[in-house]
């Protein structure tokens, strides 16, 4: 492995502004590591190298020095295939965009670029952003832990491209988990953060806030590092915050060990497979023998797997109403029942389900208020075989949705609060575990802090980038 693929993004980051390196020498580096692993993960599905190296040829020497001034540097990123970039192919995994060029790049994008990102390359998704990593455009993305295992989805492309060293940051985007269960099972880190920490769009539906934007990394001093580079108001975005003028690099590098936090190993609404609780209780165990107090306390969050159907339901109708009546038979049946659902709901269903969810954030945010701080598992299930499109079952108890098996996730989007993950742990055969921390509404500053702690206390992060296995074994 090239010596600077395993170096961390802050440490490449640093050496461009030294002038240790030049993004060129990065994106060589990368393009090497690229053709030596990702043929047998397919991680990234739009290669976008002639675009970087144009856009680097073509700066002065004064825009070079401004260039090493911005968060980034110059830094190489990876953006997911849902994200558009002007004059690219965002088909969204399905065959009937296949042909749609982006006319210009979105806020997701500009605002990486505007803050030194060097952007080389889209990572694979499912189709309209399921979670498992296929398509009929792209194929399929395995898992570098085991190449006979998923990565999950949306974000899994990204996830595998961090995992296996064919990038240093990868961007993200989480409705009901494509932040966080591809992280899981790719034993990387991600923040799902705050609606609006991150401008978006813009997009049909401007003012939802299931939806997020958020940064994947190999750490979380590394996704401090991109957060910092992602934040910030937009006057296009209607919800997007203006930046708190704090660093989340430096909030991420200081680590801080919590008072107090309440530990679930199923929120009290899902089912999780025995050796994920496992796991997931050693490691909270492993943080009350360091003094941290532990409580069992249940979340209140009865009442949020219909609410988060309904609601998921309304949005999913809201943006693919229009291709599903024109071209249903092209779009797997999964996304179409999505939609189909979500347009034969009635006003008061929706409605309901919105007061609903009002009660469940407040009754959320009291339980933060004592609590502190919710560790939680970051998946229900650990990485299954690839050619399983969906896990139907868990521990034999049967599923009713495609999405079921992410419940653990999306209940928390439901609540709109920060969730960053960590790697935790592995199960017997090796494959990775991670943790969902949770922290009150837009308190992502402390809570990379806290998850720096947890970080280190579970001692996880360092076994990535790795090459890819045909098969995994527990991390020495």
């Amino acid at each position: 492995m090239n010596s600077l693929i395993s170096l961390t993004a802050r440490q490449i980051v640093d050496g461009l502004k030294a002038g240790d390196h030049a993004p060129e020498e990065l994106l060589d580096a990368l393009e090497g590591r690229i053709g030596e692993v990702d043929p047998r993960i397919n991680a990234i599905c739009v290669n976008l190298m002639d675009r970087a190296r144009g856009r680097l040829k073509g700066l002065s020497a004064t825009a070079r020095e401004s260039l090493r001034a911005t968060p980034l540097a110059g830094l190489p990123v990876l953006m997911k295939e849902l994200n558009d970039i002007e004059g690219v192919v965002t088909c969204m995994g399905s065959t009937v965009l296949k042909d749609s060029v982006a006319p210009a790049s979105d806020l997701t994008v500009q605002t990486l670029e505007r803050n030194g990102a060097t952007i080389f390359g889209k990572s694979n998704v499912p189709e309209f952003a399921g979670a498992n990593t296929y398509n009929d455009v792209y194929g399929t993305t395995r898992n570098p832990w085991d190449l006979r295992m998923s990565v999950a989805g949306s974000s899994g492309g990204s996830a595998a491209a961090l995992a296996s060293g064919t990038a240093w940051l990868a961007s993200g985007n989480d409705l009901g988990g494509s932040l966080r269960t591809p992280a899981s099972f790719c034993s990387v880190a991600s923040l799902r953060p705050s609606p609006g920490r991150v401008a978006r769009g813009p997009g049909q539906l401007p003012f939802d806030t299931l939806w997020v934007e958020g940064p994947m990394a190999r750490n979380v001093g590394d996704v401090g590092l991109m957060f910092d580079a992602q934040i910030g108001y937009d006057p296009r975005d209607p919800i997007s915050l203006p930046s708190e003028g704090l660093s989340y690099r430096a909030a991420a590098e200081r680590l801080l060990r919590p008072e107090r936090f309440a530990f679930s190993p199923d929120l009290g609404v899902c089912a999780v497979a025995r050796e994920v609780r496992e796991v997931c209780r050693t490691a909270a165990d492993k943080a009350a023998s360091d003094g941290v107090a532990m409580s069992e306390a249940p979340p209140p969050l009865a009442g949020v797997y219909e609410v988060f159907h309904t609601l998921r339901a309304h949005l999913i109708a809201g943006l693919y109403e229009t291709l599903i009546r024109e071209h249903r038979d092209e779009i797997k049946p999964d996304i179409v029942w999505n939609v189909e659902k979500g347009a034969a709901q009635a006003v008061s269903e929706v409605s309901a389900a919105e007061r609903e969810r009002a009660g469940l954030i407040a009754g959320f945010d009291a339980y933060l208020e004592q609590e502190k701080f919710l560790l939680t598992p970051a998946a229900q299930v650990l990485p299954f075989p690839v050619e399983q499109k969906f896990p139907t079952k868990i521990d034999g108890k049967p599923l009713e949705t495609y999405v079921d098996w992410i419940t653990i996730t999306f209940a928390l989007s439901t609540v709109a609060v920060p969730v960053a993950v960590v790697p935790c742990g592995y199960s017997k055969s090796g494959l990775p575990v991670a943790m969902q921390i949770v922290a009150p509404r837009r308190r992502e500053h402390e809570l990379l802090s806290v998850a720096a702690y947890f970080e280190q206390l579970w001692d996880c992060s360092s076994n990535v980038p790795l090459d890819p296995k045909e098969a995994s074994s527990v991390p020495a």
